[in-house]
């Protein structure tokens, strides 16, 4: 069995940087006034938050399947006979069904690992499945650690621009402009519980108490210093940083590290966007 590992840009990181690892990565595509391309190779992240800047209306899709089925042929042709993927999760993106649709077309064997969210948690998984493989790790025992990280994954959404969620049809224009009079900030999460689909935790006004909110809920967790503790923003980079003090203040141990929010989560809550993710890779 030759195994061929795939992944996606919702990892935040470009095609290159998974060619280095010996990781295929197909791009996630980017849709701005009808015209689609694909995230980084052809529009970079820089140009994404201009285009939020500017107001403008962006959709996130799938891979073409074209490109899906490209690169599952090229692999095919080089020996591989199964592809071991984690790509976007199944709540957020059609990605993980499209890649089995295809791999079995091509008579080829399918491992799909369901990520429930997407970012460093998505690209953590695919890279510890590929450094197990090499070790020689049983595909199952590789499946069971890479579930256990999913399962121990909790990813929290500040949002700060709700007209931007107006415009993207995630909010009625009556409940964008109420809760921009009272100042409500909702706060959304997704994981294992949500079933990797974007869903309501609470609503709090302010920011502040947004912030105290989600630290309550990490401890409600039980969330501790062996998890890794990732702080993204839309361009909010000092707000950011803020928040990832305020949170190593909080609980004991914790180290932040602060990024950019990935476009697949970003485009769609908006500027000012402040993303906390935690998951447990040490976890059995």
């Amino acid at each position: 069995m030759k195994i061929a590992f795939v992944t996606d840009t919702g990892t935040g990181q470009h095609p290159d940087y998974w060619e280095e690892k010996g990781i295929y990565c197909l791009p996630l595509q980017i849709t701005c006034d009808g015209e689609s391309k694909d995230e980084y190779t052809e529009i970079t992240y820089s140009e994404v938050i201009q285009k939020l800047h500017e107001k403008k209306v962006l959709k996130t899709s799938l891979p073409s399947l074209g490109k899906i089925q490209d690169c599952f042929e090229k692999l095919k042709h080089e020996g591989y006979d199964t592809i071991f993927a984690v790509p976007i999760c199944r709540g957020l993106s059609g990605t993980l069904d499209s890649m089995e649709m295809i791999a079995n077309q091509l008579e080829m064997k399918f491992v799909g690992v369901d990520c429930y969210c997407t970012a460093v948690e998505q690209g953590c998984m695919i890279e510890s499945a590929k450094k197990m493989y090499e070790a020689n790790i049983p595909i199952d025992e590789i499946i069971k650690k890479l579930q256990s990280i999913a399962d121990s994954c909790e990813t929290v959404l500040l949002c700060d621009d709700l007209d931007h969620m107006k415009r993207g049809g995630r909010l009625t224009p009556m409940a964008a402009a109420l809760g921009g009079l009272l100042k409500i900030k909702p706060i959304l999460h997704i994981g294992k519980s949500t079933n990797g689909k974007v869903d309501v935790l609470d609503k709090v006004r302010t920011m502040k108490r947004a912030q105290d909110r989600v630290i309550k809920h990490l401890k409600e967790l039980n969330v501790d210093s062996n998890y890794t503790f990732i702080v993204a923003h839309v361009d909010a980079l000092e707000a950011a940083k803020e928040y990832a003090q305020k949170i190593e203040s909080q609980i004991e141990g914790a180290r932040v590290k602060v990024i950019d929010l990935v476009s697949a989560v970003g485009i769609h809550t908006g500027l000012g966007c402040l993303a906390l993710q935690v998951f447990n890779e040490m976890k059995d």
